[in-house]
């Protein structure tokens, strides 16, 4: 049986199997780290601005969306097969080592609003603390994973402007949205963001993009 042509494209695609483990990488660095950390101290970096930020539950939407944000941007940076797709992969690993070493040396934790009432939104809120517990928050990776999805496409010109334009107002919707929902605090936000810039960077001009494809055994792809 001949698999459909897109099928075949992303089995086909260099930086699948790169993808596959920017995602496992990511469940280890934050569910792992988590068992470890259990019964240590946290800190709660909750500032008075944090505690002046308003509780809007319906932003758990934007919260949630990005998710698909991140599934679309993850694959459209990371599967065209060229030098920017290992800086952006690369970038990524980069990213959640930090992480890992930062919420091994920093445990964070904070004190979440309730969970409102409703039927709906309720449930969506309920559900996302139950899976995004109050721990691992610093630098957010909800930050970390969308300002990487914008700079990995920014530059992008086969992606259309609307698209690259929508996902820079979306990533900070986001991190708004993380603040609403009280799931992390302003430190967490921008951490996050400049975490996501700096790795961002360092993959692009210190050939570390190059070498984490010759790692992945893609010599012929990604130049020096």
């Amino acid at each position: 049986m001949t698999l459909p042509r897109p099928v075949r494209k992303l089995a086909g695609s260099p930086g699948l199997w790169p993808l596959v483990f920017s995602f496992v990488f990511q469940c280890l660095v934050y569910s792992g780290s988590r068992l470890i950390t259990a019964g240590w101290g946290h800190t709660d970096m909750t500032t008075a601005f944090d505690a002046a930020t308003p509780f809007w539950p319906w932003t758990v939407a934007v919260y949630v969306a990005a998710y698909f944000f991140w599934a679309v941007n993850y694959n459209l940076a990371a599967l065209n097969g060229g030098s920017g797709a290992w800086r952006f992969l690369a970038a990524d690993a980069l990213g959640k080592t930090v992480c890992l070493a930062v919420f091994m040396v920093l445990p964070t934790a904070n004190v979440r609003s309730p969970t409102p009432d409703g039927a709906a939104l309720g449930w969506l809120m309920g559900l996302i603390r139950l899976l995004d517990t109050p721990d691992n928050l610093f630098p957010s990776v909800h930050c970390f994973n969308s300002w990487l999805c914008w700079a990995g496409i920014r530059d992008r010109r086969d992606i259309p402007a609307f698209w690259r334009h929508f996902s820079l107002v979306f990533t900070l919707a986001i991190g708004v949205s993380t603040l609403t929902t009280k799931q992390h605090v302003i430190a967490d936000v921008a951490a996050g963001f400049v975490l996501a810039e700096l790795c961002w960077q360092a993959a692009g001009h210190t050939g570390l993009g190059a070498w984490y494809g010759r790692l992945w055994g893609r010599k012929k792809n990604v130049p020096l």
